[in-house]
């Protein structure tokens, strides 16, 4: 049970070196729940998730800090996810370790042993990159993307759902390519069940689109749940394929950052529909708005 390892209890943060803090969430058992019955090559969907630690540190052999942003990526197709409480404690572990006489080596020794310490607990090859504040870009996703929150239709749709409602799905008379966001993600922990918050993009081509107000409804139908953000992300690609049989489908969330990471995982039916700077391990955080 998740509840008994360090998410269901109050733990003090570490101050020497703890990789067995970190726990693993096995992805099988929400995607089941949903109607994907396998991982790999089955699934419907290619992606990762995205991690951005905003408070990495660690000392050289001298004693100097050095301190950045950690940029994580992890492949969907990964068996498990790291739980987001254990990752910050095991960070955080790592904040007094001595890992190099220079700068560039305790650099390079972080990187190694997040590397290492995190792909075992998901059971694949992640990727990790370190930054200092300076390299960070601030940027905005994508362009072209309509706000749902903003139309008119929004303003005269009366929300009366906060629990996950896929029946709220319309379509709409029109087929082709639509491309929207909206800022009133939000959905709950599922251990703590506290408020997480985001940005959600969604990219679909469709011969049957949804109606802009019933994926406005959708989206807030979500207010109620209790899931990890990979989940979240996963649902509302599910659904929309299930419910339109889109032709490209692409979904990403954008979570704010709650004890200095912010996970942002990607879902879409073809690699060229993925944000490719954001799973461009080479390129720096480029934080969002509520970043």
């Amino acid at each position: 049970m998740l509840e008994a390892t360090v998410l269901g209890r109050r733990v003090e943060y570490p101050s020497k070196y703890t990789p067995d803090i970190l726990v693993g969430v096995p992805r099988r058992t929400n995607r089941e729940s949903i109607g994907l019955s396998s991982e790999g090559s089955q699934l419907p969907f290619v992606g990762f998730d995205v991690w951005n630690a905003y408070e990495v540190s660690c000392l050289t052999a001298k004693g100097l800090p050095i301190a950045g942003v950690l940029k994580m990526l992890i492949p969907a197709d990964s068996t498990r996810l790291v739980e987001s409480k254990s990752l910050k404690l095991y960070l955080n572990s790592l904040n007094m370790e001595r890992l190099g006489t220079t700068v560039l080596e305790a650099k390079e020794a972080l990187l190694k042993t997040v590397k290492k310490d995190v792909g075992l607990t998901v059971g694949a090859d992640v990727e990790v990159a370190f930054y200092t504040p300076d390299e960070v870009i601030s940027a905005v996703y994508a362009d072209g993307f309509k706000l749902l929150e903003a139309s008119q239709a929004a303003q005269q749709t009366e929300f009366t759902t906060f629990t996950e409602a896929p029946q709220t799905l319309r379509s709409s008379a029109n087929g082709g390519r639509l491309k929207v966001k909206s800022h009133l993600l939000r959905s709950n922990c599922k251990i703590t069940h506290q408020p997480d918050w985001g940005t959600i993009w969604i990219d679909i081509e469709s011969e049957r689109l949804p109606t802009e107000s019933s994926l406005l409804e959708y989206i807030v139908s979500l207010r109620g749940e209790n899931h990890f953000h990979e989940e979240i992300c996963e649902l509302v690609y599910e659904r929309l394929r299930q419910a339109f049989l889109p032709s490209g489908l692409a979904v990403v969330c954008a979570y704010t950052r709650r004890g200095g990471v912010d996970i942002n995982p990607c879902r879409a039916s073809r690699h060229d529909l993925l944000p490719q700077w954001l799973g461009d391990i080479t390129v720096p955080v480029r934080k969002q708005g509520r970043q």
